[in-house]
């Protein structure tokens, strides 16, 4: 339940969380609950390119497996307490601009659109986390990512594990 006067904590969730949230991965279920627990104005929400990578997987070009799982994602996130946001029409120019920055600097591999994506977007959404299982989302230099995106007047999301975040927070 969110106070009056304050404004709820953005939680954003990487793509491969969602798909570990249909499996009942058990790290990443106690990790949602153990964030809820302990930020009681949590909001859990699914970037624009996170929602778009999972239906992607549905409409095809993945396993058979992965398609229920990426369609099971998608028809339970509400249920799950998510909620997927969009940007306006501005906001996916500037997301770009931030994301192509990103890979420009090396803080990603060229090839890691989508996660140079999902961080701007979750940036520009104000999330103070970005729960997410991906590498290349763990390696950021978070202290080079903090001035990159402080150019563009936004703050860096913290980058967590569903792992780290039970290790460290688990009641």
């Amino acid at each position: 339940m969110v106070h009056k006067g304050t404004r709820p904590v953005l939680i954003a969730a990487d793509t491969n969380v969602l798909l570990d949230l249909a499996e009942d991965v058990e790290t990443v279920t106690d990790a949602v609950i153990t964030i809820r627990q302990r930020l009681r104005d949590a909001r859990f929400v699914v970037p624009p390119t996170a929602l778009h990578e999972l239906a992607l997987a549905v409409g095809g070009g993945e396993t058979e497996r992965i398609r229920k799982t990426a369609l099971r994602a998608l028809s339970q996130l509400r249920a799950w307490g998510f909620e997927a946001l969009n940007l306006v029409p501005v906001g996916h120019g500037i997301v770009e601009r931030i994301a192509e920055e990103i890979r420009r600097e090396d803080l990603l591999p060229t090839e890691e659109k989508n996660d140079s994506l999902i961080i701007a977007e979750s940036a520009l959404l104000e999330c103070r986390i970005l729960l997410s299982g991906d590498a290349h989302l763990r390696g950021v230099d978070f202290q080079r990512l903090t001035l990159l995106l402080k150019d563009f007047d936004v703050a860096a999301p913290v980058i967590a594990t569903p792992r780290e975040i039970v290790r460290k927070f688990f009641c």
